[in-house]
């Protein structure tokens, strides 16, 4: 049994939101109780001690959208490079990546990507992968990584017929291998969903051939009107918008996600409310690739279940959240909108997104809830409590406070030490992958 405390908790439950100093008792995969730290010392005198040293003891954070392919882009230019629209982007950056990305080079920035989520405080990924150049167990390859660093994580393969017949096959078999062997499983750490890229890239012919394959086991990860190419393709070759063409081919659903949503119409909005379909929102990616501002506002209106991903932009959820909230203010031209969204987001919809796959409550501490803790460096000097705990994460706290983070009841990282990880020689041999990848990217040697 382990035993966090010696800081101040927060629980995101409501029956008992904070404690000024807390701790948090867990056995085994569970939480086994919330309390005050002198009285679960005395119930737990044998539990394994983690000491916050006057941090902040909260859940895990969780991304509901990421993207592990592009985990070795960091620091990448692609010589020529140079988009002026979002098809220029994809063309010229993360199409080309993906298209030199083999089983190693997947397996190299699955390690790239989940060791910085651990850093940052991120127990739970929701990823969207893309390799076109070796697909087969590519979501196998990252599945063991996942296993092996130990995070929790829901895997899917984008389809797409943007590189031919034969990969649009193997893109489809991928997920529904993949799907199948998660559903055996059954597995509280690991989670499949049925990966599309774009409705550009995707005919209704490759639609039909996708919901057979998943036959019903999971549901499905698609992005949906990022850009306008998304628009401008359904109405000129389906007649009708994007959304409306998910429905038609059987897509929508309650345990399907739609990326994105940024050129989606008041009706499309009503039917991803109707057909209860999950969306989650990026906005530093969709800042940095120019592409448009969310209506996340009139979503919450609506009643649409909107999480908070990072499309792989970042893997500090926090840092996504302190965009989010001025961005939307921005956008709508109003200076006291936004908060109870944007927060709402990351500490609870995030949760009731993983609640849809997973089986143990996450996003919040209580008894019973997945042991998915994260201490986190920060020493308020402004008056910090129940009421304003949300104001103290947007323009206080970021990932790189992290010091401790514990998983399914393990501790991986703690005092910003990797426990049980060889940082060391996962970094070189991942140097390497990224050596390769970027010297056929640019027909040189690194």
């Amino acid at each position: 049994m382990l035993l966090v405390g010696n800081g101040k908790l927060i629980t995101r439950d409501p029956a008992l939101p904070y404690l000024e100093d807390g701790a948090v008792a867990l056995d085994g995969e569970v939480v086994k109780e919330v309390g005050a730290l002198a009285d679960l010392k005395a119930k737990y005198p044998d539990a394994e001690f983690v000491d916050a040293k006057g941090g902040v003891i909260m859940p895990g954070l969780i991304n509901v959208h990421t993207h592990i392919y592009s985990g070795l882009a960091r620091g990448l230019a692609i010589e020529g490079n140079n988009p002026t629209n979002f098809l220029e982007v994809l063309e010229g950056m993360w199409w080309n990546i993906d298209r030199h990305l083999t089983l190693d080079g997947t397996r190299a920035s699955a390690y790239a990507t989940v060791l910085d989520c651990i850093r940052d405080g991120v127990t739970t990924i929701f990823d969207h992968h893309a390799s076109f150049c070796e697909i087969p167990g590519s979501l196998f390859a990252i599945k063991d990584v996942c296993q092996e660093l130990g995070i929790r994580a829901n895997l899917c393969y984008e389809v797409s017929e943007r590189d031919g017949e034969e990969k649009t096959r193997q893109s489809i078999q991928e997920n529904a291998d993949f799907a199948k062997w998660a559903k055996e499983q059954d597995d509280d750490m690991i989670k499949a969903m049925f990966g599309g890229h774009a409705l550009f890239t995707i005919s209704d012919k490759t639609f039909e051939e996708m919901v057979k394959a998943n036959d019903g086991m999971t549901g499905f990860h698609i992005h949906v009107a990022e850009g306008m190419n998304d628009v401008y393709d359904s109405l000129r070759n389906y007649g009708c918008r994007p959304v409306n063409r998910l429905l038609y081919n059987g897509i929508l659903g309650e345990k399907t996600m739609l990326g994105h949503c940024i050129h989606v119409s008041p009706a499309e909005l009503d039917i991803i409310k109707e057909t209860n379909t999950m969306v989650c929102h990026n906005p530093e990616s969709n800042m940095g690739n120019a592409v448009g501002c969310s209506p996340v506002l009139q979503m919450y209106g609506k009643g649409i279940l909107i999480g908070l991903g990072t499309d792989a932009y970042t893997h500090d959820m926090l840092e996504s959240l302190k965009v989010l909230l001025p961005m939307q203010r921005h956008n709508a031209a109003l200076p006291n909108v936004g908060w109870c969204e944007a927060t709402g987001m990351l500490f609870e919809n995030n949760a009731k997104i993983c609640s849809r796959y997973f089986k143990k409550p996450l996003g919040v501490l209580k008894s019973g809830a997945a042991a998915d803790v994260i201490v986190m460096d920060y020493k308020p000097f402004t008056p910090f409590s129940a009421e304003n705990i949300d104001g103290h994460m947007l323009f206080g706290m970021m990932g790189k406070n992290c010091r401790t983070t514990i998983i399914n009841g393990k501790v991986l990282y703690k005092d910003r030490e990797f426990v049980g990880i060889d940082e060391e020689r996962i970094n070189a041999w991942t140097m390497e992958q990224a050596k390769k990848l970027w010297g056929e990217l640019n027909h040189r040697t690194y």
